[in-house]
Parts: C-alpha cells; sequence; structure tokens
C-alpha cells in the first residue's frame, strides 16, 4: 500500500458504551451519535468496543448467525464503512463477521475512501471458543494517512507476541476493541490488569496503543470499562475511563514522535537492542 502521510499529529477517539445483545439497529443509531460526537471534538480515527454492532453474550449459534455479515458488505460493515466515509475519518470497529461458513471475532478498518481491510481476532476467550472460529488473517498492518495502523481484539493483548509482531511489521499505532471482563483474583477496586499489560506493551515496543472497552452487565455477564489511550512511551494520554459509565476519549497523537521515544537514550533502542541471535 502507499501512504499519503500528513504531519503525524491527530486526534484518536475511544468510544465507551454498552451494547445491547441482539439490538443490531439501536446499536448502530448509539455508534453512529457517538462517532459524530468524536468527529466533532476533532477526531480524526475512532475507535469502538468489540463485537459493538452485536453485543457479546451469545446463547446459540444461530442468534449470533443472525447478528453476523460479511465484510465489508453487510450491513453492520457497510453501516460503518459510510459513516467513515461521510465524516472523512478512519475507523475501526470490532464486528462479527461471517465468512465461508464461519463467523469470526473480526474488526475492520475504513477511511475516507471506503474500507481499507480487516482483521481476526487470533486468540480466544473462554465461550467465544464455542461460537467463533479462530482468526486466519494474521497480524497485518496498513498503511494508511494516519500513519501504519494495526489492530489486535481483547484477549489478544494478553500475548506480548501480538504487539512485537505489529511493531516488527511497522504499526505506529494498534487500535484494539476490547470487551474485558474482571479478571479472577484481582481487586476489583485496583486498575485493570489489561491496562498493566497495555502500558507495558506500549512502553516496550514504542507504540501508541488506543483500547476501547464497553461497559454494562448483559446476560449476568459485567464488563469493566477503563478504556485507555496510550502513548509510546507507555503512559497514559486519556483514560483510564470509567468503570461502568458510557464515556469518549480523545487525545492526540504524534505519529513523527515515536522513534524519538523508542530511541531512549544515547545507547539504547527498544527496538535495536534486541537480542535476535538468541531469542527463538
Amino acid at each position: 500500500m502507499t501512504s499519503d502521510r500528513g504531519p503525524g499529529r491527530y486526534k484518536v477517539a475511544c468510544v465507551q458504551f454498552a451494547p445491547v445483545i441482539g439490538d443490531l439497529d439501536g446499536n448502530l443509531a448509539t455508534i453512529a451519535t457517538k462517532v459524530r460526537a468524536a468527529h466533532a471534538a476533532g477526531a480524526s480515527l475512532v475507535v469502538l468496543p468489540e463485537l459493538a454492532p452485536s453485543g457479546y453474550v451469545f446463547e446459540s449459534d444461530e442468534e449470533l448467525a443472525a447478528l453476523a455479515g460479511p465484510v465489508p458488505e453487510g450491513k453492520a460493515a457497510a453501516f460503518l464503512v459510510a459513516l467513515a466515509m461521510e465524516l472523512g475519518i478512519h475507523l475501526v470497529s470490532g464486528i462479527a463477521e461471517a465468512a465461508n461458513g464461519r463467523v469470526y471475532n473480526a474488526a475492520l478498518l475504513a477511511g475516507p475512501g471506503g474500507f481499507i481491510g480487516g482483521y481476526r481476532k487470533l486468540h480466544l476467550w473462554d465461550r467465544e471458543t464455542l461460537f467463533f472460529a479462530p482468526g486466519d488473517l494474521g497480524l497485518p498492518v496498513y498503511d494508511t494517512p494516519l500513519g501504519k495502523i494495526g489492530i489486535a481484539v481483547c484477549y489478544d493483548g494478553w500475548f506480548p507476541e501480538t504487539f512485537r509482531t505489529l511493531a516488527d511489521a511497522g504499526a505506529e499505532i494498534v487500535c484494539v476493541p476490547t470487551n474485558w471482563v474482571p479478571m479472577p483474583s484481582q481487586d476489583p477496586d485496583t486498575e485493570a490488569m489489561a491496562n498493566t499489560l497495555h502500558k507495558a506493551a506500549a512502553h516496550s515496543n514504542g507504540l501508541y496503543i488506543a483500547c476501547a472497552d464497553r461497559v454494562g452487565v448483559e446476560r449476568g455477564q459485567p464488563f469493566i470499562g477503563q478504556s485507555l489511550i496510550l502513548g509510546p512511551n507507555g503512559w497514559p494520554l486519556a483514560g483510564p475511563a470509567h468503570r461502568s459509565e458510557p464515556e469518549t476519549l480523545i487525545a492526540e497523537v504524534d505519529i513523527g514522535a515515536i522513534e524519538r521515544v523508542r530511541q531512549i537514550n544515547a545507547h539504547n533502542h527498544v527496538h535495536a537492542d534486541r537480542r535476535r541471535d538468541v531469542y527463538r
């Protein structure tokens, strides 16, 4: 892909809300309202939660099949692509993708010119394994006017290889649609383990990371909010967001600053210092 890179400074928004299971039309209407508001606040890149159009806690394959669709031709995907084109922004959203007789917990990237590309979640969490096929598209990085964008979904963030692979492929910002749930044994009053993992990934790879979580309780499953936008040094630029209420985070990124941040001092660079002769 070719790039028509701008100056590298722009605003990223992470939209945290509570999708309603099965209410495709209602969720898309909510998404449109919140994305328009983020755009009005100056966001050029907007990230939505995992499975934002459909909800998450499915009871049957039949229920999921009725809410899934092809990407980018399906109802939800086409709506999201059209919204990005109308507003002239880049948009990343989780989505249930139907393809080749399977359903994937997926994400799409759209821009002012239309659909750019997709991603299928590699690491499935808990009951997702009952309904979704494992991702088979690898970890693509898309070269856009906003920089090189990678995508991960929720549990993918528990694996350091996810972000290292994306960074090695040139990613500058990774968008993470997610539905974080409480971790076993964690004090609910402490910051989410997910935030710790993504701070470490941003720091050790020199990446911007934008995590858009959901809130609410769906069929007995609580979600923990705390969406987060991180700089390439690992420190938060916005968030963590509220634990139980909808909230949109907005932060400015500077893609041109990444290389300076990766050069920690005169002698150390977070990529160049890797001992590839030792690692297997």
